[in-house]
């Protein structure tokens, strides 16, 4: 969590000394030191797909947020709907968080995080957060879906109430997390 142990390696002499500071930093925050290398994509969109799934088989989008603007990898600021991506695209990042879901058999409220690269109009699978996360209320107010009454009607066996044609986002959320930082002391809290 929170960019704990990622390094960004722009030099390949940085290389060795990046992967020694990332397990370490690993180690000490997880008890494990492994780390994996993924591409590193500059000027990057955070763009999550809310997901609802069922124990009956059907699993929905509920469109995206944005939670791009974040600081130490922290959000700060999520929207929805995103201003970076159009309506062809929003429909097969849906569609793949759909099948991602469904192909671990995933039940619950969750959400896929992927990163869009708007120079390429390509998006990379980043995460799945198996839980309901802080910024759900920006869904919830332009889908008009009560997300945490919708998951307890999960956990209870019951079927999904809707659709995916049911679901029609109207407007535009926006949600801001304030934090109490003193910004003349490196933003400590």
């Amino acid at each position: 969590g929170g960019g704990k142990g990622m390094r960004a390696v722009l030099d390949a002499g940085a290389f060795e000394s990046a992967i020694g500071a990332a397990r370490r930093e690993a180690m000490a925050a997880f008890g494990n030191d492994e780390v994996y290398l993924e591409k590193l994509i500059t000027n990057a969109r955070h763009i999550e797909i809310q997901v609802l799934a069922d124990s009956h088989g059907n699993t929905i989008h509920l469109g995206e947020r944005e939670c791009s603007i974040q600081r130490r990898h922290q959000k700060l600021i999520e929207e929805a709907p995103s201003v970076a991506i159009d309506e062809k695209m929003r429909a097969e990042m849906g569609r793949v968080a759909v099948a991602a879901a469904e192909s671990v058999g995933y039940v619950n409220a969750g959400t896929i995080e992927f990163l869009f690269d708007s120079k390429d109009n390509k998006y990379y699978f980043l995460e799945m957060n198996t839980r309901l996360q802080v910024e759900h209320p920006v869904t919830e107010l332009v889908t008009g879906i009560d997300i945490v009454k919708e998951q307890i009607a999960i956990a209870a066996g019951r079927r999904l109430r809707y659709r995916q044609e049911d679901i029609a986002p109207k407007g535009w959320a926006i949600e801001c997390r304030i934090t109490a930082e003193d910004p003349f002391n490196n933003f400590m809290p």
